[in-house]
């Protein structure tokens, strides 16, 4: 450190007497350690980042993700740090609020400044690295961050795009902070329904042991299922034994989903009990809060949190007063009682799992890593060149009475279900080489994760998971059954089947009560005899797809439902118990919707079902009058592995995909790691950049590009190399 001090001040006073000019030591600082990092852009504009050290790699591993969309990288650090209404105003206030809740600046830093040495470096170089672009762009205008800082990852720290905090209501956090009010049973009933309609997320994993390949090597799916163009493929090398590869959530330092030549992990988003509500027996004494807590009342912890919202062209203030007790923090009402949101919230220890993930060569060390246990939000998909295959379902289970029902909110003033430490990773479920060869995790079940070979219900308590399938789940275990001799195309063409087992469930019950009508119109006629030759296949071409999504939706937005039914047991339902007459007037309905729309209901659903992306805004944009893709990919509430979700808000007739695959790998562990991949556009957010929208017809057609991994391949296909700032 010494030596490269006096090596940046040499420099700073070189330059300074050659150029006349004062050099700002920092900037002088990060143009050395430029110096040690190379950048490679194959022919997608993949970054392959190079670095002497692993802080150089995170350096420039955030200099090319600015490079690539600076706008998304920006964006999650807003709304991470809670800041988002200083730029969307005030309807973000509450968001804000949440984050700042669990953690302010002030313990931001002090988490920053308690990090082990090695992470403080990494945390950084993530400052500097953006910093730089910063420096080296200033034609580049931050909405509101123009500095980062090193403390900054400490509030987004696990990797997934939202992670646990995203399940805490905003709405009941407004309502308790506004007027200290639970939310009306009616407005509760519109955020269920509004929340049931919204297009699933998360994600699907699959492993396949040797045994069942044709070269022998065990091979993984990376398939996550998220809002598109909020993560980039990457690869990150150091000379520290750095070497991954896979999707970074834009912003952060560290490779969340991918591979590196010896280790690939892929995760799905966790349904397991890590966020309990503790209902608080709070009373005043002495102009003191006090709650219950046994035999004893404990203080209240009170504070004030002052959040700056956009208002027309000014920026203003209001102060909230923040609550807490040693569940966490005050976050809603119930039963009239303020009640305490706990979850996981250890972001040192949450940035270390997730960086040191990505530089495990084997098993045992991969092992040790889940020790740690802040992979709160998710569950993991392993494979490795040892030949192993391992499911972990969750990472973070606190431990908990049995005897209390931790679906609702607590006693709180009962000590008796305080959380008692946490599950090891030993007493999690784990699968690791299942007789079968092969492991799927769907955000389904864990319990048919493995066929017969899966772990087994009785042997968990019941908080450690739902016991829930969805379809999706029941796709890939059908696939999967008796099949061998796989290899990277086939593991593609096995996560793309066509096949909607939802829909399996609930035509024949449509095409049932249309043969009890006696003089059906010719156009209903003619379009339950589409659905009655359907095989429940999607495509671009199939018109049977555009009719039974349409009337699938519709069914979930009017049909009446019988309380408690979700997912799977709903679509059952309106297949085969709902009233017949309600599923002749659902899909009259759609028909005239179809025709009404696009003058016709045979409509083939790659006319229907389209990929548009116009520009780089964060919330896109859509219009049927401008040019966009077929896309023959489905919902993945309908079974599909292949998750095409759109969001309906468009003011379009046509329907766009804004979420479900986005960036996909599979790879293969041997001797040395192959792997293909694709992304839903491109890597660059840039509509003026050569990879803004390449691999979006490659997408669309499952025509998947070779992952260049090895140097040697990397040099191959290289149509850049730079250092960070020296760009043209």
């Amino acid at each position: 450190m010494k030596y490269q001090l006096l090596f940046i001040l040499c420099f700073v006073g070189m330059a300074s007497c050659k150029t006349g000019t004062t050099i700002d030591p920092e900037v002088a600082q990060w143009q050395v350690q430029a110096e040690n990092i190379s950048i490679i852009r194959d022919d997608f504009g993949v970054p392959h980042i190079y670095g002497k050290t692993d802080a150089d790699a995170v350096f420039g591993l955030l200099y090319a993700q600015c490079e690539d969309d600076f706008n998304r990288v920006e964006q999650n650090y807003i709304w991470a740090t809670g800041r988002l209404a200083e730029v969307e105003g005030k309807e973000a206030l509450y968001s804000d609020l949440r984050a700042k809740l669990f953690m302010t600046e002030e313990e931001a830093k002090a988490n920053y400044e308690k990090s082990p040495e090695w992470l403080k470096k990494l945390c950084n170089a993530f400052a500097d690295g953006i910093n730089y672009y910063l420096h080296t762009h200033p034609k580049v205008k931050p909405r509101l961050l123009t500095r980062f800082e090193p403390w900054m990852p400490m509030y987004f720290s696990e990797g997934s795009i939202g992670g646990d905090i995203e399940r805490i209501s905003t709405e009941e956090i407004k309502a308790f902070y506004e007027s200290s009010m639970e939310i009306p049973e009616v407005e509760e009933l519109e955020m269920n329904e509004k929340e049931a309609m919204a297009e699933p997320q998360g994600s699907n994993g699959i492993a396949i042991s040797g045994a069942l390949t044709q070269s022998g090597n065990p091979l993984l799916l990376i398939n996550p299922h998220t809002s598109f163009y909020f993560r980039g493929e990457v690869h990150v090398v150091s000379e520290e034994g750095l070497d991954a590869y896979g999707a970074v959530t834009w912003g952060q330092f560290f490779v969340y989903q991918g591979f590196n030549e010896k280790t690939g992990w892929m995760h799905t988003s966790t349904y397991t009990d890590v966020l309990d509500e503790f209902k608080e027996s709070v009373v005043k004494m002495d102009d003191k809060l006090l709650y219950q807590y046994g035999e004893e009342l404990r203080p209240v912890k009170t504070s004030e949190i002052i959040l700056k919202y956009k208002e027309g062209d000014g920026i203003k203030e209001k102060s909230f007063p923040a609550y807490h007790t040693h569940h966490g923090p005050i976050t809603h009402m119930e039963e009239g009682l303020w009640t305490a949101t706990a979850m996981m919230w250890e972001p040192v220890k949450a940035l270390e799992q997730s960086y040191i993930r990505t530089k495990q060569d084997g098993y045992e060390g991969f092992r040790k890593m889940m020790d740690i246990r802040t992979n709160s939000s998710n569950n993991t998909v392993y494979a490795d060149a040892e030949g192993n295959i391992a499911y972990f379902h969750g990472n973070f289970i606190p431990k908990r009475d049995t005897n209390f029902d931790y679906t609702r909110p607590v006693d709180g003033s009962d000590p008796k279900t305080d959380w008692q430490g946490l599950h090891t990773v030993d007493e999690n479920i784990l699968v690791l080489n299942p007789a079968n060869g092969w492991i799927q995790n769907c955000n389904s079940t864990p319990y048919t994760a493995a066929l017969e070979h899966s772990p087994k219900r009785e042997n968990y308590p019941k908080y450690m998971s739902l016991d829930r399938e969805n379809f999706r789940g029941v796709h890939a275990i059908g696939l999967l059954k008796g099949r061998k001799a796989y290899t990277l195309d086939s593991l593609i063409k096995l996560a793309h089947d066509p096949y909607l087992p939802a829909f399996e469930a609930l035509i024949p019950g449509l095409i049932e009560a249309s043969d009890g009508i006696t003089r059906p119109t010719e156009a209903f006629a003619s379009a339950i005899n589409v659905l009655r030759e359907w095989d429940y296949t999607t495509s671009k071409e199939s018109v049977a797809m555009t009719l039974a999504h349409y009337y699938g939706m519709l069914y979930l937005e009017q049909g009446n439902r019988p309380n408690g039914l979700g997912g799977m047991e709903l679509i059952n339902y309106f297949g085969s118990s709902s009233p017949k007459g309600e599923r002749i007037s659902i899909f009259t309905a759609v028909l005239d919707r179809l025709t009404t729309d696009f003058g016709t209901w045979n409509i083939p659903w790659g006319e229907v079902n389209r990929y548009q992306r116009l520009n780089g805004d964060i919330y896109q944009a859509f219009d049927d009058d401008k040019p966009s893709i077929p896309i023959g990919f489905a919902s993945g509430r309908w079974g599909a592995l292949a998750a095409y979700g759109a969001r309906y808000d468009n003011n379009t007739k046509k329907i766009y995909g804004t979420r479900g695959n986005s960036f996909v790998a599979v790879v293969e562990f041997g001797d040395t790691v192959k792997a293909k991949s694709i992304m839903a556009g491109g890597q660059s957010g840039d509509p003026n950049s050569l990879h803004f929208g390449d691999q979006a017809l490659p997408y669309a057609n499952v025509e998947w590009k070779d992952v260049a991994y090895y140097k040697e391949d990397v040099l191959k296909r290289a149509q850049e190399t730079y250092t960070p700032g020296s760009r043209e």
